[in-house]
């Protein structure tokens, strides 16, 4: 479909910003700093309303709309999240052609096109894809993996007192540098690309669980295993950014140590 012209910007001053997945992790952050910054910030979720796959509430929502930022999530890491994708892009990006949106948004993974095998990470490249050649003007924003879902991670493969992980290199990054990098991107006019960010440090999973749980007081013994996992099907450094990303701030360490103080 031809890409309509708006100007490739946005109006200075205050905007309209819908965060799809709003009241999630990242969402609900991305909503109170652009409300901050002087914004009208709407959270566009189940629970406000909206429903990016039957389509429910989206018109409203978008209504008056500037920007239209997506950090919504499969409820699931299988082939159904090809379908969750899929059929929320074409959702968001009919009403947002029809409210005139000037910005559409899509909060990605680094390396996302280079994982075929996982059906999530085709599910987001397929994402990518669609609002690349949608109506809008648009930005990719592509982030490592979050600090805050290695306790998932530890998870999927825990058994008794063992945890299992492959040493697959990663570099992971807090959510609030998320959140500060997804703000940046939409308060300023669209990339018409891609912008990758990454944490400013490498880690093999298995030597990153052992950090965690160590960090936790967690008695449980890591194994490596390189069949074990979501992640054990990624291909070399897949996941990794190039040399010229720039890198978040905070460091997995310090993040552990500074959570920990907030919990005790």
């Amino acid at each position: 479909m031809p890409r309509r012209d708006r100007g490739h910007a946005v109006k200075g001053g205050r905007m309209k910003h819908v965060v799809v997945g709003g009241t999630g992790r990242i969402g609900s952050q991305v909503v109170q700093k652009l409300a901050a910054a002087g914004h009208e910030a709407v959270a566009a979720a189940p629970s406000t309303g909206v429903d990016i796959i039957t389509g429910k509430g989206l018109d409203e929502v978008l209504a008056g709309a500037d920007v239209v930022t997506n950090v919504a999530n499969s409820p699931t890491f299988g082939e159904a999240s090809l379908d969750f994708f899929r059929t929320s892009m074409d959702n968001l990006l009919a009403a947002g052609e029809h409210a005139g949106v000037k910005h559409q948004i899509v909060l990605s993974i680094v390396g996302v096109d280079k994982v075929p095998q996982l059906d999530y990470y085709r599910a987001k490249a397929r994402q990518e894809q669609m609002v690349k050649w949608g109506p809008t003007p648009y930005s990719i924003l592509r982030a490592t993996q979050f600090f805050e879902f290695m306790d998932s991670v530890l998870s999927w493969t825990a058994d008794g007192n063992t945890v299992r992980l492959p040493g697959t290199r990663l570099q992971p990054m807090a959510a609030a540098d998320v959140v500060d990098a997804v703000v940046e991107v939409a308060t300023r006019a669209p990339l018409q690309g891609i912008r990758n960010i990454a944490g400013p440090e490498v880690f093999a999973l298995d030597e990153l669980g052992r950090i965690t749980l160590a960090a936790q007081h967690d008695d449980r013994l890591v194994v490596t295993d390189e069949s074990a996992g979501m992640f054990a099907a990624v291909p070399d450094d897949a996941l990794l950014a190039s040399p010229d990303t720039p890198l978040a701030g905070t460091h997995y360490r310090d993040w552990l140590r500074d959570h920990a103080t907030a919990a005790s």
